[in-house]
């Protein structure tokens, strides 16, 4: 924690110059985000330390005649830059997917009609809850498509989404071989809301050219909602189903299955849930989301990023409450418990725990502190444990 006291140093010089773009004019995007990640994990010899800080400014115009135009640019700069970012070749050290790029996060153009939308170029991509396409946004560099979206909505309760996928600018960056995907993927989505709650049903064709074996088909269902049990306490569920299999180009044949389950009680400020998510696989590979916002499941360590060739299984007891902090400002926190195991259940591939602290600074600033602690049972899953400081502008 040797560059914490300088990180802490740099914030508070930047800080007013970022207030001072509070009365920026509309439609202008400035989004800052400063960041200190540490990570010690077993067959490392050195700790890697990295402080690396994300800028995205941009502009969008005014609506005429229901259509936009928005062009945003991404740096990210590395600080510190004593980690293995996977392209800086400092390999002695654990990584930290943040490298040092400058490139167009997004350029689009878009309508919005009565009855649904349109947006075409480069652009953000977030269906259902990015277990299968998402921007992984806790990374520095985000993840964006060059696609062509088009949503429909007969009705206010149905929605039906189309999306055809060119390119995926990953998180990698430019200078990565694999930062970019050429693609020829269709998404298909249809959501409804029901009398049990909000009904998905989605078919996602991946095809990339030059990573054949991340090209696959998935069709599934997915339900979520809750039901009030009193004043003030409801109680939660989730579940979904997905089949897997190969796609196009893919090089090897393959049927793999997804379940995941939840059930929880929620109050106005407090939540707990258990969950189970189990990822198949058949000896040779693993039930794969390479779109997704990975960072979000199966722990924040990101031990799981591919699942093994066994598959994974995972169950987690997850709490959340938000408090009065500091000024009557909202004080959030969050811990998660998971065990996990092969998705046959005889195999312990390990456990974590996870926290996190987070509460608004300014109506603009953010700060957030989050921790992860994995204990491996198998070689091939070694102990880590991660720590991140952050602090994050958005105008």
């Amino acid at each position: 924690m040797r560059l914490l006291p300088g990180l802490l140093g740099l914030a508070s010089l930047a800080v007013p110059s970022l207030a001072c773009a509070a009365e920026a004019p509309k439609g202008l995007i400035l989004e800052s985000r400063l960041r200190y990640e540490t990570v010690s994990q077993d067959g490392f010899s050195k700790d890697a330390q990295a402080v690396t800080l994300r800028t995205r400014l941009g502009y969008e115009t005014p609506a005429f005649h229901g259509f936009k135009a928005l062009v945003e640019g991404e740096n990210v700069t590395a600080l510190s830059d004593r980690y293995n970012s996977s392209t800086n070749g400092k390999t002695a050290y654990p990584l930290v997917t943040d490298p040092e790029t400058t490139e167009l996060n997004r350029a689009q153009v878009s309508w919005t009609g009565t009855q649904g939308e349109a947006v075409i170029g480069r652009q953000r991509l977030i269906l259902n809850n990015a277990r299968f396409v998402g921007n992984v946004g806790f990374r520095q560099n985000e993840q964006t498509f060059d696609a062509a979206k088009l949503v429909y909505r007969p009705s206010p309760k149905v929605s039906v989404t189309y999306a055809y996928i060119d390119k995926v600018h990953r998180i990698f960056g430019e200078d990565h071989p694999q930062g970019n995907w050429r693609s020829d993927s269709h998404l298909a989505q249809l959501d409804a809301k029901t009398s049990l709650g909000q009904v998905s049903a989605y078919g996602y064709l991946l095809d990339f050219a030059n990573a054949p074996t991340q090209s696959s088909a998935t069709w599934g269902a997915r339900l979520t909602g809750s039901r009030p049990l009193n004043a003030g306490l409801s109680a939660t569920y989730e579940a979904e189903y997905a089949r897997q299999t190969d796609y196009r180009n893919s090089p090897t044949s393959f049927d793999l299955d997804y379940i995941a389950l939840s059930a929880g009680l929620k109050t106005k400020t407090n939540a707990v849930a258990l969950g189970f998510e189990q990822l198949d696989g058949d000896g040779r590979r693993g039930f794969s989301t390479p779109l997704a916002t990975l960072h979000a499941y199966q722990g924040w360590a990101d031990v799981f990023l591919t699942t093994p060739a066994n598959g994974v299984r995972d169950l987690s007891l997850t709490g959340s409450s938000v408090l009065k902090g500091p000024h009557g400002k909202p004080l959030k926190i969050q811990a998660s418990l998971h065990q996990f195991d092969d998705a046959g259940g005889g195999a312990d591939l390990g456990r974590e725990f996870d926290a996190s602290v987070s509460m608004p600074l300014t109506a603009k600033l953010g700060a957030e502190l989050k921790v992860a602690a994995f204990q491996g049972d198998r070689p091939a899953f070694p102990d880590r444990t991660k720590i991140w400081l952050t602090l994050e502008f958005k105008l």
